[in-house]
């Protein structure tokens, strides 16, 4: 493949081909630069880190569970409870926090056949205690 001549005869179209050598000239150049400064990077200063003891941080969560049946009981806790006293009940827990990231987690749990009133009051009852963080726990299905 010849690039050039002496003829005068030359061909007047353009060359379509690309010249591929000084690509791998410059490839195999920035190859040997990469292999000897490779090791250079990797040069790691010793430290004498200071020891230290940790004992595992285990908060329980603060949440309170409440729970409504078919029919329409409601469960704090586990325990049964009427709604005046579930709303008193929300009021203190709501006035007892001093800090709003450590308020309690309300966790939720509804039987499928409870009624969205019930459902809502609640809702509304925690709301204007001040309880903010609502959690509903469900069973997945199979």
């Amino acid at each position: 493949m010849a690039f050039g001549g002496f003829n005068k005869q030359g061909n007047s179209a353009p060359m379509a081909e690309i010249n591929m050598v000084p690509l791998i000239d410059v490839m195999l150049v920035l190859l040997v630069i990469f292999i000897l400064t490779a090791p250079l990077l990797t040069h790691a200063v010793k430290v004498d880190l200071p020891k230290a003891s940790s004992a595992e941080n285990k908060q329980t969560p603060n949440k309170i569970e409440i729970a409504v049946d078919g029919a329409g009981t409601i469960f704090w806790d586990g325990e049964a409870v009427a709604e005046e006293t579930l709303n008193e009940r929300l009021m203190a827990a709501g006035k007892a926090v001093t800090d709003p990231a450590q308020a309690p987690e309300l966790q939720f749990r509804f039987d499928r056949a409870t009624q969205y009133e019930t459902v809502a009051r609640i809702m509304a009852s925690s709301a204007r205690a001040g309880l903010t963080k609502l959690g509903f726990i469900s069973t997945p299905d199979k």
